[in-house]
């Protein structure tokens, strides 16, 4: 499987003017490749490189490999900007949103991250420097430093490209590793998972992780984002969006000690992981208006790909199950009925009156379907006749 592993690089101040040039110069390279292929119609790699490749290294300054990786980088744009119109993510071919995003040039901001290969970019992991290319020359022994088990992985598993990012003084590489997935055991059970906005995640044994606080933290962050807007300044601009990614790197640090818990639950007790699949659901319910930046907040499928990916790395068997009704069908009778959740937090069936809450009574219900579900999944093809 492959995981990205970011370490911090630490650049003198001769070094950094050298990478922030670098960026610049690929990035005003990007554009002028970006319009040449918007201009001419031209997406293939190959076909683009003919036009462009002896102009951007004449132009720009650029050597033979990253003029490369300039031209595979706009390709490569045009082509996420081409399955998002196809994915309907830009909305239908009418609206203001797909014209102004397929009706001009794709842009690169001049601190937009840079891939390098192994050509232009090396890697002494044992001495913890690299050496890369910029466009005063090449930069020999740059130090970089990051989490032990991150720089464990990277220097057993490292494979492929690697972009250099900037954000705000601070730079980082960014690295692909191919990491070896073990075998997935038989488990003698599932751990349901419930995701939810008042609690993120509860477990068919009954473990419940509340989202109280990081609601909290987002109103929060909500208001101050919203004082900083009114002012409409420049420097009000960028500390509103210094704290959306401070708020999206505590969201996401909650969703991975959520997962990495449920996982290794999972793991010690030789079960496997199972959720309920939620794709679509901003599309498919409708809420008031204070409620919907709530709903787009939500970190429901960034936990989701948490859980799948930590499962396949250790091991775990992990299953997405049909999420209709988990939290109004009784799992003792089956019994389904909007009226067996008379509140949010409360479950009680109508029928045989088994109550409880109505995560954990969801989470088992989602428990009982990954039971079902694995043995299609692994009942053997039949061979035909």
């Amino acid at each position: 499987m492959e995981l990205v592993v970011q370490v911090k690089l630490l650049p003198s101040p001769a070094q950094a003017a050298a990478l922030q040039a670098t960026l610049r110069a690929c990035n005003r390279a990007a554009g002028h490749v970006a319009r040449v292929a918007f201009e001419s119609g031209t997406r293939d790699r190959n076909g683009l490189q003919k036009l462009v490749y002896a102009e951007i290294k004449a132009e720009f300054g650029l050597s033979a490999q990253p003029a490369v990786r300039v031209v595979k980088k706009v390709v490569d744009s045009y082509a996420a900007l081409a399955a998002q119109a196809k994915a309907g993510i830009l909305g239908p071919p009418m609206c203001k949103r797909f014209r102004a995003a397929t009706g001009r040039p794709v842009a690169f901001r001049p601190q937009a991250a840079q891939p390098f290969d192994d050509r232009c970019l090396s890697w002494q992991t044992d001495a913890r420097t690299v050496s890369i290319w910029t466009v005063a020359g090449r930069m020999k022994g740059l130090c970089y430093t990051g989490a032990a088990g991150q720089l464990k992985t990277l220097a057993d598993h490292r494979k492929g490209e690697s972009d250099l990012v900037q954000r705000g003084r601070a730079w980082f590489l960014v690295a692909t590793c191919e990491v070896p997935e073990p075998e997935v055991y038989e488990p003698v059970d599932w751990v349901g998972v419930d995701r939810g906005i008042v609690n993120l995640a509860t477990t068919s044994d009954g473990g419940n992780h509340n989202g109280r606080r990081l609601s909290r933290y987002r109103r929060w962050h909500s208001r101050k984002r919203a004082e900083l807007q009114a002012r409409k300044t420049r420097s009000a601009r960028r500390r509103a969006a210094r704290r959306a990614r401070k708020e999206h790197r505590h969201a996401t640090h909650v969703n991975h000690k959520i997962s990495k818990e449920i996982v290794s639950v999972a793991q010690r007790t030789g079960r496997g992981v199972a959720v309920e699949e939620l794709d679509g659901i901003r599309d498919r319910v409708r809420l008031r208006r204070d409620q919907r930046g709530m709903l787009c907040s939500w970190p429901f499928h960034q936990l989701g790909r948490h859980l799948q990916y930590k499962a396949r790395r250790a091991g775990v068997p992990f299953l997405e199950v049909d999420a209709a009704y988990t939290s109004q069908c009784c799992p003792r009778c089956r019994h389904t009925d909007r009226a067996n959740r008379p509140t949010r937090e409360h479950f009680h069936c109508r029928r045989c009156g088994l109550a409880g809450p109505a995560d954990h009574v969801a989470g088992v219900n989602v428990r009982n379907r990954a039971r079902s579900a694995w043995v299609f999944v692994t009942m053997p093809v039949p061979a035909p006749a």
